[in-house]
C-alpha cells in the first residue's frame, strides 16, 4: 500500500458555538500561543501534527469563499513587512515557512452544511488512489511520546496494510454522548491496537453496555474516537453508498456511518489507542484548556506554572 503522503482537513463548519468571535474570522483561524512560544491559528498548529507526521500535501475542506483567507495567511511576507520586521530574523523565518505551509496546501468546497461526512466526501479528488489521513479542524493533539499522534496512526497503518485506522482513546461510559464509538477485538492489546467490530455515532449508555464493550477495558470504559483516522480512497465508496441512497442522521451524512459501512465490508479496519490527548478548540471552555495544555507542554511551562499558582493563592485570600 502506498505511504501515506496526503492529509485532508476538515474547516467548513460554521462555528456557531464560538460566536461572536466567528462572525469575525472563522473558528479554525483562533490564535493559540502554541508549545514552541510562537502565536499560531489553530489550523496552522493542526498543519504542522500531519506535516511533522510526515504528510506532504494537505486539503483544507472549507466553506465557501474562505480558501482566501487562508491563502492570504500562509505566504511570505510582501516587502513592506519585512522591512517592519526588520531585526527580527525569527520573523523572516517564520515568514518562510508559512510560505512553505502554503505551497502545500489544496483546497475543496463543502457547499452546504450537510455532516461531517459531507465535508470529507468533498476531498475524493484530491485525495485520488492514496491513503489519507483526516484530521478535524478545530481538535488539537499533544502526544505523550516522542512520535506525534499522527504518526501513530500512520506507523500501524504502514504496518498491517490497512484499510483504515481510527485513533482512539478509553473514555468513560457518561462521556460517549460526544464520541463515536468502537468495540474491538484485541490484536496486540500492549500496544493498543485491536480490530473494529462494530462502530455507533454517540451511543447511549445502554447501547453501549449491550453492543460496544471490548474484552481487557476497564468496567464502564469504552473505545471512543480521538478524532484521527488513516483511511484508503475505500471510504470515499462508502459515503457516496450513504450520499446516493440519502442515509442521513439528524438531517446530515455522518463519517460514522461510513465507517460502519466500510468496516462491514473490508477486511482489515484497525483502532489504536493513541498515546496522547485531543483538546476541542470549537469550544469556548475547549479553547481556554487547549491554551492552558499547551503552555503545559512548552517553552514558557515554568512561568505559567507560576501565573497559576499566583492565581490560585489569589483565590484562596478571597
Amino acid at each position: 500500500m502506498a505511504k501515506v503522503r496526503k492529509a485532508v482537513i476538515t474547516a467548513a463548519g460554521r462555528g456557531t458555538r464560538m460566536y461572536p468571535a466567528s462572525s469575525a474570522v472563522q473558528k479554525e483561524m483562533f490564535p493559540l500561543v502554541d508549545r514552541d512560544g510562537l502565536t499560531k491559528p489553530v489550523i496552522q498548529i493542526i498543519g504542522e501534527e500531519a506535516i511533522d507526521s510526515g504528510i506532504e500535501q494537505i486539503c483544507i475542506v472549507t466553506a465557501p469563499g474562505e480558501e482566501k483567507q487562508y491563502r492570504d495567511y500562509f505566504r511570505r511576507l510582501d516587502d513592506n513587512m519585512v522591512k517592519a520586521f526588520r531585526g527580527k530574523d525569527w520573523a523572516i523565518l517564520e515568514s518562510e515557512k508559512l510560505a512553505a505551509f502554503g505551497e502545500r496546501l489544496h483546497f475543496a468546497e463543502q457547499s452546504s452544511p450537510e455532516g461531517f461526512g459531507h465535508a470529507v466526501y468533498q476531498a475524493r479528488k484530491f485525495v485520488g488512489d492514496e491513503p489519507f489521513l483526516l484530521l478535524l479542524g478545530d481538535h488539537v493533539y499533544i502526544s505523550d511520546i516522542k512520535d506525534r499522534c499522527a504518526r501513530q496512526l500512520i506507523k500501524v497503518h504502514e504496518q498491517y496494510l490497512c484499510d483504515a485506522v481510527t485513533g482512539v482513546q478509553p473514555t468513560i461510559e457518561r462521556h460517549l454522548h460526544l464520541f463515536g464509538t468502537i468495540r474491538g477485538q484485541p490484536i496486540e492489546p500492549a500496544r493498543g491496537i485491536y480490530k473494529a467490530e462494530l462502530i455507533i455515532e454517540k451511543p447511549s449508555i445502554e447501547v453501549a453496555r449491550e453492543k460496544l464493550v471490548t474484552p481487557g477495558l476497564p468496567a464502564g470504559n469504552y473505545l471512543a474516537h480521538f478524532g484521527m483516522h488513516v483511511f484508503s480512497p475505500r471510504i470515499f465508496d462508502s459515503l457516496e453508498y450513504l450520499i446516493k441512497n440519502n442515509l442521513r442522521e439528524k438531517g446530515e451524512f455522518q463519517l460514522t456511518a461510513a465507517q460502519e459501512h466500510l468496516r462491514q465490508n473490508c477486511e482489515k479496519y484497525w483502532v489504536v489507542i493513541t498515546q496522547g490527548r485531543r483538546y476541542d478548540t470549537g469550544i469556548p471552555y475547549g479553547l481556554m484548556e487547549t491554551q492552558l495544555a499547551l503552555a503545559l507542554n512548552g517553552v514558557h511551562r515554568t512561568e505559567i506554572c507560576e501565573a497559576i499558582a499566583r492565581i490560585l493563592a489569589m483565590q484562596v485570600k478571597e
